[in-house]
């Protein structure tokens, strides 16, 4: 029997695979790393903390000398607004890891292969409405940067 986790790994695992190869299009070396290299009782010890092991990047990777981590994060935007939803709890483990780890830029890639970072999440959204919930950041798909201004055009890097 699938469970709803498994679903949404496997959803999970085809963005990230998605993302590196947009990556290595660039000319990027990418690398899996975080929750999803461990083994199935770590991760499952981790699910049930409130670790910020938990928001760990999923990919890194570097080019000429600079290094970049990436938390791919699909099903985004939402499919009736122009809105990302973000986990709360994700975006405060990514300031967490970019304060740690400067200057290693953290982005989110998301599933249309947007780009925002944990501090204009953070932004945006200091003053806007939340989810209901309150576990999630809404932000304008707007605010998002495009695939090729944060990591470069594979045309581009293809002709030099």
């Amino acid at each position: 029997m699938v469970t709803h986790w498994q679903e949404r790994k496997e959803i999970g695992d085809a963005h990230e695979q998605k993302v590196a190869m947009a990556l290595r299009t660039r000319g990027w070396t990418v690398e899996r790393c975080g929750q999803g290299t461990y083994p199935a009782v770590i991760r499952q010890a981790l699910a049930r903390t409130a670790s910020t092991l938990r928001w760990f990047p999923d990919l890194i990777a570097a080019r000429d000398g600079e290094v970049v981590t990436i938390d791919a994060k699909d099903r985004m935007p939402s499919t009736t607004s122009d809105q990302y939803a973000l986990s709360t709890a994700a975006v405060n483990a990514g300031l967490l890891f970019t304060a740690t780890h400067a200057p290693t830029p953290l982005y989110y890639v998301l599933g249309d292969l947007k780009i925002l970072t944990p501090a204009e999440v953070l932004h945006y959204t200091a003053h806007a409405r939340r989810h209901h919930s309150g576990a999630y950041h809404l932000i304008s798909t707007r605010h998002a940067h495009h695939f090729d201004e944060v990591f470069g055009s594979a045309r581009a890097r293809a002709a030099s």
